[in-house]
């Protein structure tokens, strides 16, 4: 079994990870729909210091308020190289007067890829270098190459590998966490099927989940196709695009605003808070077979 990973210093970002030759991640710009228009230009990112999408796109930290894109600025940052191996990449983002423009913080955030054979570990850290508590969201968006005849087809399904007995579905209104829990779409307790409608209505995001993997089968191939362990995270998101060749599965600490949203970061309910100095990380790891 051989494996290659390729990153990128803009976003930080895995582009490519292949296994015995045959690439497993999404591959961007050069995937194009029958209208020459690109599905979805990323691959991997990560979302920082926001995961989802604020209230009119902006928050207010100490009584300011502050543009904030989709998921955060991160993605569309030039990161440092710090170590680049064959099996271990790394990279970091230092805060500067871009990000400060939109995040008034002291921070920095380091991505790093791991490979072991078939297995890809993403680690996040992030460290407050300021003198004042930092709030900020983090999580990520890697896509996964798949069949979307299969898709078309429900040929794909995903399963958890525990019963799903406290897990709630998030009802999304304009791309912001409603007041009601949307429809739970699985089969059992276990099971998400997946099919060219699964994502009529945006994504699906998940909160109380009581497994720590979920894998991705194919069931006209019958067999697993990857699983991912999110043992430290409390939500998961799933998303693609009509008719695209990608399924996002998505670990995250933090979600989109409320639509009752005060606006206020640091009050956001899944806010992760860091005193000066201090340090948060989180990794995942996903499983190709």
């Amino acid at each position: 079994m051989h494996a290659q990973m390729l990153t990128s210093k803009y976003g930080g970002e895995l582009v490519s990870f292949k296994l015995n030759d045959i690439e497993r991640i999404h591959q961007g710009q050069d995937c194009i729909d029958d209208n020459g228009k690109v599905f979805w230009k990323r691959h991997c990112p990560v979302l920082f210091p926001v995961v989802g999408k604020l209230k009119k796109n902006q928050t207010i930290i100490n009584g300011r308020v502050y543009e904030m894109p989709q998921h955060g600025f991160a993605r569309d940052q030039e990161f440092e190289p710090i170590t680049k191996l064959d099996n271990f990449h790394s990279y970091v983002l230092k805060s500067n007067k871009m990000t400060k423009a939109r995040y008034p913080f002291d921070f920095e955030l380091y991505n790093t890829y791991r490979l072991d054979e078939n297995k890809l570990t993403v680690i996040y850290k992030v460290i407050n270098t300021g003198n004042s508590d930092m709030p900020f969201g983090i999580g990520s968006h890697p896509a996964f190459k798949i069949d979307p005849e299969d898709l078309r087809n429900g040929n794909y399904y995903l399963e958890f590998e525990e019963e799903e007995n406290k897990i709630h579905f998030l009802y999304l209104v304009d791309g912001l966490i409603g007041t009601e829990y949307a429809q739970n779409p699985m089969v059992d307790k276990k099971r998400i099927e997946l099919d060219s409608h699964t994502f009529d209505n945006d994504a699906l995001i998940m909160k109380g989940i009581t497994s720590k993997k979920i894998t991705l089968y194919n069931r006209r191939e019958n067999k697993k196709v990857l699983s991912v362990d999110f043992e430290q995270f409390p939500y998961l998101g799933l998303w693609s695009k009509p008719n695209a060749p990608f399924l996002c599965i998505e670990p995250w600490f933090s979600m989109a605003d409320n639509i009752k949203t005060n606006g206020i970061l640091s009050q956001k309910s899944d806010i992760i808070k860091l005193k000066p100095k201090e340090d948060f990380e989180c990794k995942y790891t996903v499983e190709f077979f």
